[in-house]
């Protein structure tokens, strides 16, 4: 007997999502252009917008409107996520697109002392914090040690979505700190997503060896396969459509991206990852010119990525920081986190030689810990690792870390020479130079 057909969505909960994305949309385009008026980002805009819309304003101002809005429904907010997670997803990859694996080949020792050093500290000093705060800030049913892990690895993430748009935003992308930001941050954040799903192991059914050596399997395996059958591939499917008009190569790029963040998300890992990994092939094996992939980079960080962040920012709520246990350790994590990461990626910026500026905006760039860090609260949180007022800090030192940066950088950067491999490169992805073959 065949099964009925799906149902289509029903007309509210389509109306309901229409002024979701729409509201949504127009608040961070609104508040992102307000914020670059007085020389911030535009996703601090964006993630405000998210913060006005959820708990922390409008629900507190306007119950009856909220409830209607954005109503207590898991199907009905499944529906704005999935726009959210196609915005990240083509985000990451479209940053991916740019990055110089020239320059990561010749500067990889400064990476891997930036990632390094950058994840050790911070993480080191994220669970000696979690062995020390008050069990009120631990659910009841959670060990320990699993909850002062979880806590380091919430420390020792960056953000490559945050990272991204914000050396997008200031127009960074193309310089060699930008670089080294985004890989050092996708060092980071390849372990961070390792070691989420161990622990995220034994705060369930226990963790084994086996489970250990799979993750790490599958991180090699796609690194592997991105660097020998990743460009050929690329080619041979971007390279027929190049050809063929200005849309299908955009088309194609995107497909690719998201079943690079499919094929990751099925491993245990990190749709982001995956999708990443994808953009930096596309990118480097010349199948198609950057600037035909700029429709694709303006659609992303001018519609789908604004409303992904000011999705982000709805499960805010600013109330919780009213118990001044739950602001104290706030304030003492928000401290062990900011002087961590800046400490790690400093230090290895300066053993591997470079100056004080360039040392300083690397740290900058890698404590930006955004939608990354929500993340994990947001597993955590599922699985009773961490209690709401512990959920509500981590993404506190989220948005201050992300709202850090910018100033930090801008003035960091005033102070690093422009280069003309630089300059280059900034050419090549507004379409001045020629493709290179």
């Amino acid at each position: 007997m065949l099964a009925a057909p799906v149902p289509p969505i029903p007309a509210h909960s389509l109306l309901v999502f229409l002024l979701q994305v729409a509201l949504l949309g127009l608040l961070a385009l609104g508040l992102g252009l307000l914020a670059t008026r007085f020389g911030l980002p535009a996703i601090v805009g964006e993630l405000t917008a998210g913060v006005l819309l959820g708990p922390s304003v409008l629900a507190a101002v306007a119950p009856d409107l909220s409830g209607w809005l954005l109503p207590h429904d898991p199907a009905q907010m499944h529906l704005l996520d999935a726009v959210g997670q196609i915005g990240v997803l083509l985000l990451v990859g479209v940053t991916g697109t740019e990055m110089d694996f020239g320059l990561l080949r010749r500067r990889r020792a400064t990476a891997l002392w930036v990632s390094s050093s950058g994840l050790l500290i911070p993480l080191g000093l994220g669970i000696a914090a979690g062995l020390v705060l008050p069990a009120s800030l631990r659910t009841d049913g959670s060990e320990h040690a699993v909850f002062a892990l979880f806590l380091g690895v919430a420390m020792c993430v960056s953000a490559i979505p945050v990272i991204a748009k914000t050396l997008m935003d200031m127009n960074l992308l193309h310089r060699n700190v930008g670089q080294l930001t985004l890989a050092a941050g996708m060092v980071d954040d390849a372990f961070g997503w390792f070691m989420l799903s161990i622990v995220s192991a034994m705060a369930t059914a226990g963790v084994t060896a086996g489970q250990i050596s799979e993750s790490l399997a599958y991180l090699l395996l796609v690194v592997a396969f991105a660097l020998v059958l990743g460009r050929p591939l690329a080619r041979a499917v971007l390279r027929p459509l190049a050809s063929a008009g200005d849309g299908p190569p955009i088309a194609g790029a995107a497909v690719l991206m998201l079943l690079g963040a499919a094929a990751t998300q099925a491993m245990g890992l990190e749709a982001v990852f995956g999708a990443f990994v994808v953009g930096i092939v596309i990118g480097n094996g010349r199948a198609v010119g950057l600037a035909k992939l700029a429709p694709l980079r303006t659609f992303v960080l001018a519609f789908l990525a604004p409303v992904f962040f000011a999705t982000a920012g709805l499960r805010i709520d600013l109330g919780k920081l009213a118990d001044p246990v739950v602001l104290g350790a706030a304030l003492a994590l928000l401290a062990i986190a900011v002087a961590g990461k800046f400490a790690g990626a400093y230090l290895g910026a300066r053993l591997s030689r470079m100056n004080r500026w360039e040392a300083l905006a690397l740290g900058a760039g890698m404590n930006a810990r955004g939608v990354i860090e929500v993340i994990v609260a947001m597993v955590g949180l599922r699985l009773g690792v961490l209690n709401t007022a512990t959920y509500t800090i981590i993404v506190l030192i989220a948005i201050v870390t992300s709202v850090m940066a910018p100033p930090i950088l801008r003035v960091a950067m005033r102070r690093i020479e422009h280069t003309a491999e630089e300059e280059l490169r900034l050419n090549e992805r507004l379409g001045t130079a020629q493709d290179a073959p």
